[in-house]
């Protein structure tokens, strides 16, 4: 986290009991909170402070938005192959419910609008792939939709603070998590935009607008709005410069690497093929030089088998069980990267042998 979300956090952790649902003078200060962190994120978006709705998690965020809007259980939904596992799973549990899906490849503009039918009535797709970094064009995703009718919900989690972002007129909602820009975990957000109709997947008390019940976590909220409040547009270009400084030092030292890429990626990930190297060997071995590295994507990084991501994208499973993925912040710094290439290929060398 960064060092200003931690104080502010611990600041509202030392203060009074704040519930936003009492009615006493304690509540209305904590109401008064809720509304400010509320508006310093739709301010960011340049949306309305009633389209931000607080969850647990970008997880919880997507289920909300996914199982929210999609109101006929028979009917068709457009996802992909390479979508983060919140989406994935979640079309995966709609499809034994009686839901038709059509799981494309690469989530290019072009395959959603062949993947359309009439029955279509959402399509869920991951803005930025957390496993390669591989991103999709928002925008025109977001003209087809809206030129057909049809709710677009995006997963945002691996997209923002990485690079500047907008929502589209055609994006009925997206799901954030904080602790992806340097906010607190356990705390996220969905921006539902206004007009849109959802169901609640969590009863109890009403809270955020009734669409996800259960006590606010104020000091992750206040955390997030911190976090977004600090989010700099002229720092993504170092990010990006840290990733390629990396990839083109791992090269000199290991020249037959490959960087598992097939179009434009977000400005953090680097997702490495290292012939004859089992990437579990190899993230446990750095791991041991204190350098952390992963499989896939966290969600799903205890599974011992290959990239359903990878495979997706078309690379072989041989490739998949040897490639390592390599993510970078505002926080690291250049004498990082070089220490970094040089204990990845003493490790890289150490395991062929």
């Amino acid at each position: 986290m960064d060092p200003q979300v931690c104080r502010i956090m611990t600041e509202e952790f030392m203060a009074s009991p704040h519930n936003p649902s009492s009615i006493h003078s304690l509540g209305q200060e904590a109401q008064k909170i809720l509304f400010q962190s509320r508006k310093v994120i739709a301010d960011f978006f340049a949306v309305q402070p009633l389209e931000i709705r607080f969850t647990s998690s970008g997880t919880e965020a997507m289920n909300l938005l996914i199982r929210g809007v999609f109101d006929n259980p028979k009917a068709h939904i457009v996802g992909s192959k390479i979508d983060h596992p919140c989406i994935y799973h979640t079309l995966l549990a709609l499809q034994k419910g009686g839901a038709k899906i059509t799981f494309i490849g690469l989530p290019t503009a072009t395959n959603v609008k062949k993947a359309l039918r009439s029955d279509t009535r959402l399509i869920a797709l991951s803005a930025v792939n957390g496993e390669t970094g591989y991103k999709i064009d928002i925008a025109e995703v977001a003209t087809i939709a809206a030129l057909s009718h049809i709710p677009l919900i995006i997963d945002g989690v691996a997209l923002l603070g990485k690079e500047p972002i907008t929502i589209p007129e055609g994006v009925s909602g997206m799901g954030f998590s904080a602790h992806k820009f340097h906010g607190p975990q356990g705390v996220g957000f969905a921006f539902v935009r206004s007009g849109v109709v959802l169901s609640p997947i969590i009863y109890g008390g009403g809270q955020e607008y009734a669409l996800r019940s259960g006590t606010e976590n104020l000091p992750g909220i206040i955390g997030l709005a911190k976090a977004i409040s600090l989010l700099d547009d002229t720092v993504y270009g170092k990010i990006k410069m840290l990733r390629n400084l990396f990839e083109m030092k791992l090269k000199q030292l290991l020249p037959d690497i490959q960087v598992n890429n097939l179009g434009e990626r977000v400005s953090n990930i680097s997702n490495i093929y290292f012939p004859k190297v089992d990437k579990h060997s190899l993230v446990i071995s750095l791991d041991v030089k204190n350098l952390i590295a992963s499989t896939t994507s966290a969600c799903s990084s205890t599974s011992l088998e290959p990239s359903r991501v990878l495979m997706a994208m078309g690379f072989s499973k041989q490739r998949a069980r040897c490639s390592a993925r390599f993510s970078f912040s505002r926080m690291n710094t250049q004498e990082e990267i070089c220490d970094g290439v040089e204990v990845i290929a003493q490790c890289v060398r150490k395991l062929r042998n």
